[in-house]
């Protein structure tokens, strides 16, 4: 088990046979960054799911963030009948739920079902499929990956009900000024804070602590490093069940890059190698080493080929704000925060910060994106730039791609995500990106109804 706060299967079943447990949420993570899946009754679950498994339909992978059928995709169409995919339960995912009554959760893989054609076979565009590629590339050279992401959030005193009923405006934020490190302007919020910490490391996550933020009811809840897809499992749970408890207290958050014209919310996300046995590859001898070098050289020559999932809305580009702390600059730095890659710490705390994603990124993508630009550094043998020191923002140096369809453009073009994800994994996510450019050129937004209603 990931660690003893986690449930083996035969301890679930135990619980479920004695009664405390009631209630087995089974999830998967979808495009968006989203856990779906089924609440299954405890006795079916032990009964029938835990042999036979379960399944949803396949358009789960392909519809836009408000669940409608969209065109585009190869593997679920109204030709294709919309068929069902198989949710794989992963033991190792399994955790309390303790804001719920008597219920669990595991966290599932997908799979194709089996056919006359051929047995069982992954679904390679599959935000967990991906990231599992991508780490089975890294464990054949013998390493692992280590990572933890940094999710900001702003929360409002307002309930999502009442958030819908206004539009989404003028919503009442749970601070009135910048609170960014403050005792207290946490302590406004401490009871919502405190239900988040305590219920996540009942859930397995190892808790960090939380701290206040930049703009108005802007807070982050930091948790502990781990390999690389626990992070993810985690991140997603973290991004549900913080949203669940906000709603049980009456407010709401969001994880939106960026909500207003303040600052936005953001995920830096920090990564490093470690070798299975734990063995350092980052630093050795007191300095970083060539390998690590070639990792961040190559993370940043795919920066821009990547962009797309590591800011995957037409919203996440509104974040990119020069003076903003968030990154407008593809370039590196020592403890250089102007800058799109932050390199921190010496020793085993050696690691690269990520700076580009936003709150609304989708950690399994990004993950993989970081580890398929680094290994593409290491197997190129590519050589690192000298750092940028001082201000990457008026350093004049390759840009982040501002928008969406810059993104979009990169992504479908890069040769490197073609050769590292698959042209599948390559041309379901550029349909993502058209299906929400899409929507996007077909809206009225306000601004536009304010600057033109009356002065035009």
């Amino acid at each position: 088990m990931r660690n003893d706060r986690h449930l083996s299967m035969d301890q679930l079943l135990e619980l479920i046979d004695d009664g405390e447990i009631d209630t087995v949420v089974v999830a998967f993570t979808d495009m968006q960054g989203r856990l779906q899946g089924k609440r299954l009754h405890g006795r079916y679950f032990a009964d029938v799911a835990v042999q036979d498994g379960t399944e949803g339909c396949n358009y789960l992978l392909a519809v836009d963030v408000d669940m409608n059928t969209v065109g585009g995709y190869a593997i679920s169409s109204w030709e294709n009948g919309y068929g069902d995919m198989e949710f794989v339960l992963d033991a190792d995912t399994i955790r309390l739920l303790t804001h719920h009554p008597a219920t669990a959760m595991v966290q599932c893989d997908l799979v194709w079902p089996a056919t006359d054609d051929g047995p069982h076979s992954p679904i390679a565009q599959s935000p967990r499929a991906i990231l599992r590629r991508q780490l089975d590339r890294v464990a054949e050279h013998g390493w692992q990956a280590l990572a933890g992401t940094e999710l900001e959030f702003i929360v409002f005193d307002t309930s999502y009900e009442a958030a819908h009923e206004a539009r989404y405006r003028d919503l009442t934020p749970a601070n009135q000024y910048n609170v960014d490190y403050s005792i207290l302007g946490t302590s406004r919020i401490e009871p919502l804070l405190r239900a988040i910490r305590n219920t996540m490391y009942d859930a397995g996550l190892d808790v960090e602590g939380a701290k206040g933020e930049c703009n108005l009811g802007q807070h982050e809840v930091g948790f502990l490093y781990a390999d690389a897809l626990t992070t993810a499992d985690n991140h997603v749970v973290y991004k549900t069940v913080a949203k669940e408890i906000a709603a049980q207290q009456g407010k709401a958050i969001t994880f939106m890059a960026k909500y207003d014209e303040r600052e936005g919310s953001s995920c830096h996300i920090h990564l490093s190698l470690r070798g299975r046995d734990g063995d350092l590859v980052f630093w050795k001898d007191g300095a970083r080493t060539p390998l690590y070098d070639q990792f961040v050289a190559g993370v940043l020559a795919s920066a821009a080929d990547f962009t797309l999932l590591y800011a995957p809305n037409i919203n996440s580009y509104k974040r990119f704000a020069d003076g903003s702390f968030a990154p407008t600059t593809i370039a590196w730095g020592l403890d250089n925060r102007t800058c799109a890659v932050r390199l921190v710490g010496h020793g085993a705390g050696a690691r690269m910060e990520n700076r580009i994603p936003g709150a609304d990124v989708n950690p399994y993508l990004a993950l993989a994106a970081m580890l398929a630009g680094g290994l593409h550094g290491i197997e190129q043998g590519l050589e690192l730039e000298p750092p940028l020191a001082g201000n990457a923002y008026t350093s004049g140096r390759d840009r982040v791609p501002h928008t969406l369809a810059a993104a979009r453009d990169a992504f479908a073009s890069s040769e490197i995500a073609r050769c590292s994800l698959g042209d599948d994994v390559v041309d379901h996510y550029v349909n993502m990106a058209d299906v929400e450019l899409a929507a996007y050129e077909a809206t009225v937004t306000d601004w536009e109804l304010f600057r033109g209603f009356e002065r035009l």
